[in-house]
């Protein structure tokens, strides 16, 4: 399982990068696929580190309204780049991935916000995916 904690890091990586330069998220997972064929210091990019950035860039729009709509007290620009980024990762992967488990994204996601994040983001994080894990049937359902 370290091999999908590894991937969801480099997604979050690249979901962040983009969001600070201001650049498209596919632009930046292309530059750092090649990268990590040019340069032996720069780790592989995964099969599910790419099903994960290019599965977010496939409902971004879905997404971000989402943590808009139930990040109480938040706007989406007011939020900071960190937290926004995991929130965005995480619930591509809790709303559309069936095959991870919601209780692992909810994790993953808190651990992230641990290691990059705030001392309050990780209750913000998991709390605002919580609400999405239990609306997670009438997303799915609203989208259709």
């Amino acid at each position: 399982m370290a091999a999908r904690n590894t991937a969801r890091k480099r997604a979050f990586q690249i979901l962040f990068e983009a969001d600070q330069r201001g650049a498209d998220v596919q632009t930046v997972l292309a530059d750092w696929i090649r990268h990590s064929k040019s340069d032996t210091r720069q780790p592989p990019v995964s099969e599910y580190t790419m099903e994960l950035v290019e599965g977010y860039v496939q409902h971004a729009t879905r997404i971000d309204e989402l943590i808009s709509q139930y990040a109480v007290g938040w706007t989406l620009d007011r939020m900071p780049a960190v937290d926004r980024n995991i929130l965005r990762l995480g619930a591509y992967e809790l709303v559309w991935v069936d095959g991870t488990p919601d209780a692992v994204v909810l994790d993953e996601a808190v651990q992230l916000a641990k290691e990059f994040s705030t001392d309050e983001s990780p209750s913000f994080i998991n709390g605002l995916l919580g609400r999405l894990k239990d609306l997670k049937p009438s997303l799915r359902r609203d989208e259709a």
